[in-house]
């Protein structure tokens, strides 16, 4: 019988072994790709594999690991390497996952680019950044584009696929699938537009949030409860869009409805928040008696957010429509 390694279905590289970049290496991993996890010090690298090591264990322990092999063979799917020439041989696909700065992507993307063949996509976890910033001027630059995960992505399956608009559509294709294959959900943008689509919308919610607190109309932690008792229940199983269409008899009987309240009340929007002063010092005070923001309490809620992720994927997969 052949080993996990020597059956698995081809190579990703991944560049940078911080919290996302450990994740895509899990969900590689789970799916049965050989991983080679890159950063510029091996120490960080050893850090990354010990983390897994043990998250991976507990999700085994828990009934949650992703995939059909067990946690030691996914394991050894993945490998650390110090040298980057090293970590894109023989790639399929390079996912970057180094610190938000775009000076360092892009030098790092420009020495990707003197080091792969015709074959490979490079792939960016950026969360703002556009394609056009990262990738102009690149010789490969039809193989590339944004593949911006949600945090946690081992836990959250979106992620959306931004194209530069010289990138090949074969290359959305192939990541398209390459995401399916891991179990995530792709999107794909059809052009590059500032926050993509998900922090467009997510900026949206926390700029009205933000500011019906500073004008007093509702208390932070009511505002939380507006959204995880309220909003939050329907949109884990379905979007805004698909709201209005069943909250009517259809999308038009909806907007024939409703349209006139909802300009109402959108002409009412005042500009965007400052997030500073007074109004971040009353957030920061309501959220801090909720969780304290020493590190100890941070990452306590982070795991049993991560659980309540988990439980949440298991009942939407038994919820699918037929």
């Amino acid at each position: 019988m052949a080993s996990p390694a020597s059956s698995a279905p081809g190579g990703v590289a991944v560049v940078g072994s911080g919290l996302i970049g450990r994740s895509w290496a899990m969900l590689f991993a789970s799916a049965g790709f050989k991983v080679k996890l890159y950063d510029i010090e091996q120490r960080q690298v050893t850090y990354a594999l010990d983390s897994i090591r043990k998250e991976m264990k507990l999700l085994e322990r828990s009934g949650s690991l992703k995939g059909s092999l067990g946690a030691e063979e996914q394991l050894s799917l993945i490998s650390s390497c110090s040298d980057i020439r090293e970590a894109v041989e023989g790639a399929l696909h390079v996912q970057e996952c180094v610190p938000e700065n775009l000076e360092l992507k892009k030098q790092l993307f420009a020495q990707l680019d003197g080091i792969v063949g015709d074959q490979v996509v490079l792939s960016s976890s950026s969360s703002c950044l556009l394609p056009t910033r990262l990738f102009s001027g690149l010789v490969h630059v039809k193989q590339c584009l944004v593949a911006h995960p949600v945090n946690p992505p081992y836990y959250v399956p979106l992620v959306e696929l931004v194209p530069h608009p010289e990138t090949a559509p074969a290359t959305v294709d192939r990541t398209y699938a390459l995401m399916r294959k891991i179990g995530q959900s792709p999107v794909r943008l059809m052009k590059e537009v500032d926050g993509f689509a998900l922090n467009r919308l997510q900026y949206a919610i926390i700029s009205e949030a933000w500011r019906l607190v500073e004008e007093g109309v509702v208390s932070p932690g009511d505002l939380d409860l507006v959204m995880s008792d309220g909003l939050g229940m329907r949109y884990a199983f379905i979007g805004p869009l698909e709201t209005m269409h069943l909250n009517a008899e259809g999308m038009l009987s909806y907007c024939d409805r409703y349209s006139e309240g909802m300009k109402h009340v959108l002409k009412t929007f005042g500009p965007v928040p400052e997030f500073s002063g007074a109004a971040a010092e009353k957030v920061h005070q309501a959220m801090c008696v909720k969780v304290p923001d020493d590190p100890e309490h941070l990452a306590a809620r982070r795991e049993w957010r991560d659980r309540c992720l988990m439980r949440l994927a298991r009942l939407k997969s038994q919820l699918q429509p037929q």
